[in-house]
């Protein structure tokens, strides 16, 4: 049985991470194991320090760099193309969920982040979308909860994915 995947999805500066914090503490906290993707639309981020070991590493060819200490592990590899949400995880493994932010377009099940200063359109495909977190009253069947309530929210993401 392949994971469940989970995606927070909504306009730039909306809250999606802020949301996605207390889903990750509501289903950790009923015993979970989650892992987390984030997509940065833009390419060439970094995530070491220029002149730092791993750094050099990639800067001398590695195709695929690791860090690793006796209390965690990163990784990172260069890509040919961008890899869809499913690519990415079928390389996660030891976890019961994985929630993403971002990929409005992976075609996985979402939760679309609606704040009346950002606008309340949607822009999500709402054959996909099981739950709205917003500070707003929208027409909409989909259910909606309060931009601060993780906890109905992951009650929902339990019921209909890890149940």
């Amino acid at each position: 049985m392949s994971i469940p995947i989970v995606t927070v999805i909504g306009k730039s500066k909306s809250g999606k991470t802020t949301l996605i914090e207390g889903l990750i503490a509501g289903l950790k906290g009923r015993g979970y194991r989650v892992a987390t993707v984030k997509h940065h639309y833009h390419a060439g981020f970094e995530v070491d320090q220029p002149g730092k070991d791993s750094w050099r590493h990639a800067q001398a060819g590695s195709d695929h760099v690791i860090i690793a200490s006796p209390d965690k592990i990163a990784s990172y590899r260069l890509l040919e193309r961008e890899l869809s949400l499913p690519e990415i995880a079928e390389g996660i493994t030891g976890v019961d969920i994985v929630l993403a932010e971002g990929y409005k377009r992976a075609r996985q099940p979402s939760i679309e982040v609606a704040r009346r200063e950002r606008g309340l359109e949607l822009i999500g495909d709402e054959r996909y979308c099981f739950a709205v977190a917003t500070d707003a009253q929208l027409e909409t069947d989909i259910p909606q909860f309060n931009l601060d309530d993780s906890n109905g929210i992951v009650d929902l993401i339990v019921e209909r994915y890890l149940g």
